[in-house]
């Protein structure tokens, strides 16, 4: 009777036949689920599968076609709702939308104040907490052992930071049914073992989560069921060791393989280049907090530059302060290829490719992906004025380099997170740059397109275009890398060659599959 009573807390959540549209396009068909307290579920597919989709369906914050809506069910304390209105308040969904969120309104509350909305369940904090909830907050922020972010601003965390803060946040409002869509994304290792950690200590719980993801390593072993989408159709449903997750993921390494060049592009050898940026003893502050000290590094035509360290140890600010978002603190210095006194900074973002996170919430969600690639030819977020013949071309000529055309006309809101990057992508390449800055680029994408990416910018490197990007995993390294920037806590840790045994062990690490 005990454990009936616990489960009964939970929420059990039923699909059935739902079939949902975007633009007159079939995201998800005839789909069927079942979740229920006590079961830990893994939701696996390739970008633009309808994970995301699915999950928002199950929260309730997108509805299924009118026409063929199927069923929606859930049942808690014993009564059951043909809708999720009833029950939204008691399922918490984390994606990445939702952590953009922050940045596009500009909410840079305190840590302990973002958590303490979910206790609230509101999106800004509305009161003081008494200290009943000041001390459920802080349990919480230990449990994750993150309490000492607490007092931290918002939006001067790393974007690791920000996503466990967020999970914090669901964690608070003492979830039914919590959904995690690519939580682990751009995770450094730290913070993937403190997330990891907190999902196999569920294992003992009656809490029914989701955890959607494309890397089968980071599967928790406490997940009970797995859910493999293609194409918008379940192609299994059930007990997690009989599904085939290892195979899927080697078939996306094949698939990946057979686009890959037979070797890295050899750089090496090449003369040094003419320098496109240089720091010297430059120094970030954001909101008063110190990001970077004493920075000095020079980027060279021809050089490709890998900039790894913790999450919050500075390689956001740094990538941002190259292209030109984040100024230089006075004791330091800034200098730009043809950029002079009397020479708008524009002028210099123009040559450069930007792939980055911020990006995705900058661009108004109503855009069309070849309005967001022909902006890249003004480095604009939107148009400020008509495409012009030049722009429309050059942006059509990268869309079919990049597989776009046929989503040309889709707006970003009808864009899987993997689709969107490559349209970021796209909008990188369309003027040929000078320099690619890429911040995490690859993070929540799945093995087919992170390879097929991967592969266009080391093609584009080996052509002399310099590239500066950062990375958490070996394995996500460029095999073309000349140059390595460790950072710590806003310092440089090291600066130089890439170090051999850091190389080759992204070597071995890139060629064999997850078990």
């Amino acid at each position: 009777m005990r454990a009936k009573a616990s489960t009964s807390q939970f929420i059990a959540a039923r699909v059935r036949g739902a079939r949902l549209e975007r633009g007159g396009r079939a995201i998800l068909r005839e789909v069927n689920w079942s979740i229920r307290p006590g079961q830990r579920w893994v939701l696996v597919g390739d970008n633009g599968a309808g994970k995301t989709q699915l999950l928002k369906l199950v929260a309730g914050s997108v509805w299924p076609t009118p026409d063929r809506p199927g069923v929606r069910e859930y049942i808690w304390r014993g009564e059951r709702w043909r809708t999720p209105q009833e029950v939204r308040e008691e399922i918490a969904y984390l994606g990445p939308e939702f952590q953009d969120k922050y940045t596009r309104y500009r909410w840079n509350h305190t840590v302990e104040q973002v958590v303490a909305t979910g206790v609230h369940r509101c999106d800004i904090p509305l009161r003081q907490l008494d200290e009943r909830e000041r001390r459920h907050v802080v349990r919480t922020l230990q449990r994750l052992r993150i309490a000492s972010l607490s007092t931290r601003r918002f939006l001067t965390l790393s974007y690791g930071e920000r996503r466990l803060a967020l999970l914090a946040r669901a964690l608070a409002s003492r979830p039914k049914l919590l959904l995690l869509d690519e939580l682990l994304s751009g995770l450094d290792e730290q913070n993937r073992a403190r997330a990891l950690r907190w999902l196999e200590s569920t294992a003992g719980t009656a809490l029914p989560w989701v955890l959607a993801t494309h890397r089968v390593e980071e599967v928790p072993s406490s997940a009970t069921h797995a859910l493999i989408l293609e194409r918008g159709k379940v192609l299994y449903s059930g007990p997690r060791r009989c599904a085939p997750l290892a195979r899927r993921l080697r078939e996306g390494v094949r698939r990946a393989a057979a686009g890959l060049p037979a070797r890295a592009p050899a750089t090496a050898g090449r003369p040094p280049g003419r320098v496109l940026v240089r720091l010297t003893d430059a120094s970030v502050y954001l909101d008063e907090h110190a990001a970077l000290h004493e920075v000095t590094i020079t980027i060279r035509a021809g050089e490709c530059w890998i900039v790894h360290g913790r999450n919050g140890s500075g390689k956001t600010t740094l990538l941002r302060t190259l292209y030109g978002d984040h100024g230089v603190a006075a004791q330091g210095r800034i200098e730009r290829a043809g950029i002079r006194s009397g020479v708008p900074l524009h002028a210099f973002q123009r040559r450069v490719g930007l792939v980055a996170p911020h990006l995705q919430t900058d661009h108004p969600q109503y855009l069309t992906v070849a309005e967001v690639v022909q902006s890249g030819r003004h480095a604009s977020i939107g148009l400020n004025e008509a495409a012009s013949a030049a722009d429309r071309a050059a942006a059509r000529r990268v869309m079919r380099e990049f597989d776009l055309l046929p989503l040309a006309t889709r707006t970003l809101r009808e864009l899987s997170y993997g689709q969107l990057r490559r349209a970021l992508f796209a909008r990188a390449w369309v003027r040929r740059p000078a320099l690619l800055v890429l911040d995490e680029p690859f993070a929540g994408l799945d093995v087919s397109t992170h390879e097929d990416l991967r592969a266009r910018v080391e093609r584009l490197a080996s052509e002399g275009v310099a590239v500066v990007m950062t990375a958490h995993r070996p394995s996500e390294w460029l095999r073309c890398a000349t140059h390595e920037l460790e950072l710590a806590g806003g310092k440089v840790r090291y600066v130089g060659p890439v170090r051999l045994s850091r190389a080759s062990s992204r070597s071995r690490r890139s060629t064999r599959p997850a078990r």
